[in-house]
């Protein structure tokens, strides 16, 4: 997923700070994935508002789902072993953000970084 990311960024012509901001997200979130919501897939496609031009990240599962999800957000909070870091940190790397989770529902978060 690292790597699909980076080239499209590139492909996009993000710059290097911007393409390191979305593959920084892209792991933390295909991580939160796997390891929380035992596995899913994610999905990348190019966006466009107006002149701007973005790239579109979605990690999708059908896991245990989150029961709080502004919880889930704050820095340090984790139902693992990590930092509770990921999905803050994601957030912050992100010129948008989006979760939609629910206990026994499943996750998807999705991000969009606009060049």
């Amino acid at each position: 997923m690292r790597q699909l990311v980076r080239e499209r960024a590139v492909a996009l012509g993000f710059g290097l700070v911007d393409q390191t901001k979305l593959v920084t997200a892209a792991s933390e979130l295909a991580r939160n994935t796997l390891i929380h919501g035992g596995g899913g897939h994610g999905e990348i496609a190019d966006v466009r508002n107006g002149a701007r031009l973005g790239l579109c990240l979605a990690f999708v599962d059908e896991g245990p789902g989150i029961a709080d999800v502004q919880q889930a957000l704050q820095d340090g909070y984790t139902t693992g072993t990590g930092l509770g870091l990921g999905l803050g940190g994601a957030r912050r790397l992100a010129s948008e953000f989006a979760i939609e989770s629910a206990p026994g529902r499943g996750t998807r978060v999705t991000i969009i970084r606009w060049r």
